[in-house]
């Protein structure tokens, strides 16, 4: 049989969108664990986030973040050469560009646009605790950024078109995601940040079939690249709107309907060989 690989979005998925709690989620997250089916974690949120997080679950296997921008691969996961560079220890595929490129580019569209706006680099920690809702030490860790910026500022739709313009023109992109906007590189996203550690996990084992959960626009090249996708309801339970070919929508909100999604493909084995 193929082996299993899941890939998860975070806010609003694996974790409430509201109370960042991940109660409702960790029995699905241990009977993953139990079985030795690579969970990984793919998201807006930074490296110092996602390690946070995957300390508390116990999850082991590589990770993908701030929207596709680079993953993270412990040692040894696998045999053969590939390329990354290494940082603190980590292999490292770097697939967008830095945050320190993208600020000042974000300065430079300011000062060009008019357009008035702010990121988590303009805020101090005690403000991005303020607009988030996290603690303050995981609002320090949301601003360790390394390849991406989180907008904070909403933006009327036509202000968000002549960004999402002035960023094109420079090889940037801007997603939203469940509360706010993040700029990348261009040439990065979920969906192919997936796609390149699935070729690698197919080079170490063989066949592979991958699952997708996510919850939000950002989430739809994540789930366009593995095989089966799964979108849960966002508070309200409403489904964001998306077309993704084979897409099942899950009838609960957020880390219950991610429960409900991993529960039912362990109990029936159902992924394709």
């Amino acid at each position: 049989m193929a082996q299993l690989l899941v890939f998860s979005d975070i806010d609003g998925t694996l974790i409430d969108f509201a109370t960042y709690s991940y109660a409702e989620s960790t029995p699905a997250v241990t009977a993953l664990l139990a079985r030795y089916i690579p969970l990984i974690l793919c998201s807006s949120k930074t490296r110092a986030e996602q390690n946070s997080l995957r300390r508390d679950l116990f999850i082991p296997d590589p990770f993908i973040v701030e929207n596709g921008s680079a993953i993270f691969i412990p040692p040894g996961v696998f045999s053969f050469d590939f390329s990354h560079r290494v940082v603190d220890g980590w292999q490292v595929v770097e697939l967008g560009v830095t945050a320190v490129a993208i600020r000042h580019t974000l300065a430079a569209i300011r000062q060009e646009t008019g357009l008035v706006f702010h990121g988590f680099a303009d805020l101090s920690t005690a403000e991005v605790a303020a607009v988030t809702g996290l603690d303050e030490a995981a609002a320090r860790r949301a601003q360790q950024r390394e390849y991406s910026e989180t907008l904070v500022t909403p933006f009327q739709p036509e202000e968000l078109a002549q960004l999402q313009m002035a960023l094109a023109a420079r090889g940037l992109a801007v997603v939203s995601g469940g509360k706010f906007h993040t700029v990348t590189g261009a040439g990065s996203d979920k969906g192919t940040a997936v796609a390149h550690l699935t070729a690698l996990y197919r080079q170490q084992l063989g066949a592979v079939v991958t699952v997708g959960v996510g919850d939000s626009a950002n989430d739809a090249p994540l789930l366009t690249a593995v095989d089966q996708p799964y979108l849960v309801q966002r508070p309200g339970g409403v489904w964001n709107e998306m077309d993704v070919v084979g897409l099942e929508r899950v009838t609960a909100v957020g880390p219950r309907g991610w429960r409900q999604a991993i529960e039912g493909i362990i109990q029936t084995g159902n992924w394709k060989a």
